[in-house]
């Protein structure tokens, strides 16, 4: 395990741009003129407190030797990160804001990391939070440096509050004639009093029919009661078997509903904005995640996509990149976020 960032600090003060990685499971092609700086080094896990229910380690860690130690305790980061199969690191979740489905219950990356160390612009060492929940003195870089893609800083440490896992879980799918149908039963479910880990709406690309999966964790004993709850909200369904549903979850975690040569798409939206948007996406693989707050769409036209999403003034992060453009979509300017960006990297050497 690395512990000597001097050299990461160097490479900053002496490059004119620098961009770091880890896995390089999100990563975009580095351009000319960009010094690469490999994260995967600083790896390892520095401390860890199963009764505290907090863990620090360096940013170069991967997610999935993370979550096996959890698992040992009992414990996972509730915010579902992606990837982890294929390598994805602490770091690089951070950066890109990579959650998975079940972020739906307990919130997103941003919600679970009290402290981060990285290097600003001047290759000078920062840290922001600390190492306990209650800490909450200086100014909050950890919430700044979820969903940054790296051009505020570079990562080196970072600390997560973690939760007990989920004994069990059962997932409900319920099978509508339309996406409208499952967009009407939306409301119904997300203001329902129970607890549940996970909504996604599938549109299938063939026949534009919409199917509901509609998960539900915690004690193996309660589960049934809970989701015959659920059962009677939407007045349909089945229940997955157990093999079936851990595999439908997996495979929205690992991507491995994308055809070859399809990148996956997250554009962030609210249910209210998904008619207009899907109205252009007939033909294409999508899910609508997290209650319909996230859309994933597989695409291997990048431009096309590019062109829907600016009309519609929504945002788009290319997160499995088969085609090579790692920003696509609208965003609207944010002169706080400029204002951090030169107060951290004066000369803009994490611009991208």
């Amino acid at each position: 395990m690395a512990t000597d960032l001097r050299d990461l600090q160097e490479a900053v003060r002496e490059s004119a741009r620098v961009r770091a990685h880890g896995a390089c499971t999100k990563c975009a092609p580095i351009q000319e003129g960009v010094r690469a700086l490999d994260l995967s080094a600083y790896s390892g896990v520095i401390e860890y407190h199963p009764t505290e229910f907090v863990i620090t380690a360096w940013a170069g860690t991967p997610v999935a030797e993370v979550q096996d130690l959890l698992a040992r305790h009992g414990q996972y980061l509730p915010f579902d990160p992606l990837l982890a199969e294929r390598g994805a690191t602490l770091g690089g979740t951070v950066a890109a804001n990579a959650c998975g489905p079940e972020r739906y219950r307990y919130g997103g990356a941003r919600d679970f990391l009290i402290g981060v160390r990285l290097i600003d612009g001047n290759g000078a060492l920062i840290q922001g939070g600390g190492k306990v929940v209650k800490n909450a003195a200086g100014f909050d870089y950890p919430k700044l440096m979820v969903g940054s893609l790296g051009t505020l800083g570079i990562l080196t440490e970072v600390t997560f509050k973690v939760f007990p896992k989920p004994e069990a879980y059962t997932t409900l799918r319920v099978a509508l004639p339309s996406l409208g149908d499952a967009l009407a039963l939306l409301p119904t479910l997300t203001n329902c009093p129970y607890d549940l880990n996970a909504i996604d709406i599938l549109v299938d690309p063939e026949d534009e029919r919409a199917t509901l999966f509609i998960r539900v964790g915690g004690l193996a004993a309660g589960l049934p009661q809970r989701m015959a709850r659920v059962r009677a909200l939407c007045g349909a369904g089945e229940l997955m078997d157990e093999a079936d549903e851990a595999a439908f979850w997996h495979a929205a975690r690992a991507f491995t509903w994308l055809h070859a040569g399809e990148s996956a798409v997250k554009v962030p939206l609210t249910p209210a904005r998904i008619p207009a948007l899907d109205v252009h996406l007939r033909g294409l693989q999508r899910r609508y995640s997290v209650g319909g707050n996230v859309a994933w769409i597989a695409t291997d036209d990048l431009s096309r996509l590019d062109a829907i999403l600016k009309s519609l003034a929504l945002a788009g992060l290319v997160l499995v990149n088969a085609q090579g453009d790692p920003r696509i979509g609208w965003r609207r300017p944010n002169p706080f976020a400029e204002r951090v960006a030169r107060a951290l990297d004066p000369e803009g050497k994490f611009r991208l």
